[in-house]
């Protein structure tokens, strides 16, 4: 059935158990009642639980704790969902428009377990939220939200947000923002349409709850605050993107901000004014064939380098703790400003397979691994080269720890070292942290500089000095090459 008068679904959180730190959990109900009814029909997810107040919001907002930058207040269990159109069962539409211009009230809300097909649709919103967290957890006041379990396919069309905590289109899969717990099955299917957002906090394809979103061949550009066009927040889910051009403008608002596990292919991601892509705590990004390019000019928040790849824990709660990771074969990473990867307070892995890599900075700095704003965890970072040029210098701090592979007909041309300042010139470290290093038979070392590593695993042959030394454990190398 569609329902074109406005929808209100109060919701009132039923607390199934309590979650140390976070305070919430949840569960999913299946039910396609009527506008009026509780939360626990109309959200097809009974037991939301309480988000937890003054967490962040997901990628690095404005603002003084949890992620890159962290977050203006928390989210609630109290308010209500209402949508300008509302599609509560199985549907099909073909060239409508949905609009809204009301506070915390979405354009277009499906809520339904249902299969619904929308094609060539026009969305816009205005009306900026007063919600919080709502908007980033739940997708409160969203251009479009899908939720309930429903398989939705989206084929052309427009969408544009105008408003504060506007995201484009949201996909929540009811798990309450439990991170690691399984959602409810709601999957958007979009492809060939344009998003545009200019809000803060007003992300291109949003996905939380354990929600699905599949994506091809979209044009997305954003403005606002923590807006990244390709972004996730608690609960996680899974994104797969296929083509098409990703572009942020603001502050706090890489390509793609990374609470779940994100593989994006053959896509063209720009970001003007943060880093390229951040990824919290125990999840992923994996790049196939994309040309990335970050021009990260101004820190926000606790963050104090500046750098295209970003992987951290902010401790927010908005994402495990684990081994982060991200991965990128083939296509080219152009950092414009500052550091090409940096990781700190988290255990990340870097993946890199015939990748361009193109530092477009002054100081060439390739890799830091070091203390930043954040505190809990320590700085441990793993970075396996198959096939792969790295140029520039890799910083590791006197706290922090890298272990670095060079496989597969790699090459390096740069060296270690644990003189670290950030980007206001304050000292972070003055010696190098612990660091191994594995050289397979078919790899070789470049030395830029005289370098000290805590172990040396392969063929002295294969380290060209460069009239430098490297000291391992303190000891010069023998048999090195000139």
């Amino acid at each position: 059935m569609n329902t074109t008068k406005k929808m209100a679904a109060l919701i009132v959180a039923a607390m199934l158990s309590v979650m140390v730190f976070t305070g919430c959990t949840g569960t999913s109900s299946a039910s396609d009642s009527a506008s009026t009814t509780s939360a626990s029909s109309s959200m097809q997810s009974s037991s939301m639980g309480a988000p937890p107040s003054g967490s962040s919001m997901g990628e690095p907002p404005s603002g003084s704790s949890g992620g890159p930058g962290g977050a203006p207040g928390g989210g609630t269990s109290d308010f209500e969902y209402t949508a300008a159109t509302e599609i509560t069962s199985a549907d099909s539409q073909d060239g409508q428009t949905y609009a809204s211009t009301t506070t915390d009230e979405s354009a277009l809300i499906v809520n339904t377990a249902d299969d619904v097909a929308l094609s060539n649709i026009t969305v816009t919103k205005s009306g900026d939220s007063n919600g919080g967290d709502n908007c980033n957890f739940y997708g409160l006041n969203a251009g479009l939200l899908v939720m309930g379990g429903s398989t939705t396919t989206i084929t052309g069309g427009t969408i544009e947000t105008n408003a504060n905590g506007a995201n484009g289109i949201f996909s929540y899969g009811g798990n309450g923002g439990h991170n690691g717990g399984e959602g409810d099955g709601t999957t958007v299917n979009v492809s060939d349409v344009t998003i545009t957002t200019t809000g803060s906090g007003s992300g291109g394809i949003m996905t939380t709850g354990g929600g699905v979103m599949n994506a091809s061949n979209l044009t997305i550009t954003t403005s606002g605050g923590s807006s990244a066009p390709i972004r996730t927040d608690r609960g996680g889910g899974t994104v797969n993107v296929d083509g098409g051009t990703y572009t942020s403008n603001g502050l706090g608002s890489p390509a793609i901000y990374s609470t779940a596990d994100i593989n994006v292919a053959n896509a063209t991601l720009v970001s003007n004014l943060s880093e390229g892509v951040c990824i919290e705590g125990k999840n992923s990004i994996t790049l196939t064939d994309c040309d990335l390019t970050a021009n990260n000019t101004k820190c926000n928040g606790h963050a104090t380098f500046y750098d295209s790849i970003m992987i951290y824990q902010s401790m927010s709660g908005d994402a495990d703790s684990g081994t982060s990771s991200f991965n990128m074969t083939g296509g080219t990473l152009t950092s414009k400003n500052g550091h090409i990867f940096h990781v700190t307070n988290t255990n990340a892995v870097i993946n890199l397979d015939g990748v361009k890599l193109v530092n477009e900075d002054a100081a060439n700095i390739l890799l830091s691994v070091c203390a930043d704003g954040w505190s809990g965890a320590g700085n441990v970072a793993t970075l396996n080269a198959t096939g792969q040029t790295l140029d520039g210098t890799i910083l590791v701090g006197s706290d922090s720890t890298l272990t670095l592979n060079l496989t597969n007909g790699s090459t390096f041309t740069g060296a270690i070292s644990g003189e670290i300042e950030n980007a206001s010139g304050e000292t972070v470290s003055t010696e190098v942290g612990t660091v191994d290093v594995t050289l397979d038979s078919t790899s070789t070392w470049t030395l830029t500089a005289d370098t000290y590593v805590t172990s040396f695993d392969g063929d002295a042959a294969n380290v060209i000095s460069n009239c430098y030394t490297l000291y391992v454990n303190g000891v010069a190398l023998s048999g090195t090459s000139a």
